[in-house]
């Protein structure tokens, strides 16, 4: 099973003058380390600001960019990191040990999400390409 960390983002996060906390950035590298050393690392990043990001938004269909910033940062990512276990009790233990993200007396928030397998989804023609798709970058 398939957990991603969603670190959620503050006007912090949003500057573009954020230099990281040194000791964010070290309970970050122990707690990332843990979870190589458990062999359930999959992958893990901080994103860029959304004033360097853009979305598409879709309207009847058709697609518009938005360029960023975007106002609403409690509705944004700042980082995730993507985890691999055996159930969802372990996915909550290793997320239990996640390092407050924006410093040890800050306010911040993690949302975890689990992450739909092929297997999830009912079998079509569709699921089937993604299948041959995932075999192949494997």
């Amino acid at each position: 099973m398939r957990f991603m960390i969603i670190v959620k983002a503050n006007a912090k996060t949003e500057s573009d003058n954020n230099k990281p906390d040194q000791a964010v950035l070290d309970a970050m590298a122990v707690y990332h380390e843990d979870l190589v050393r458990a062999g359930v690392l999959l992958d893990a990043n901080g994103l860029q600001p959304s004033s360097k990001g853009w979305r598409i938004r879709y309207t009847a269909g058709c697609p518009h960019i938005v360029d960023g910033p975007f106002t609403e940062t409690k509705e944004l990512v700042a980082g995730y990191t993507m985890i691999q276990v055996r159930n969802r009790e372990e996915a909550m233990e290793w997320t239990r040990r996640f390092p407050c993200p924006h410093g040890e007396f800050a306010d911040g928030e993690i949302e975890v999400r689990q992450v739909y397998e092929l297997e999830d989804i009912v079998p079509d023609g569709s699921m089937e390409r993604f299948r041959r798709l995932v075999a192949d970058t494997h």
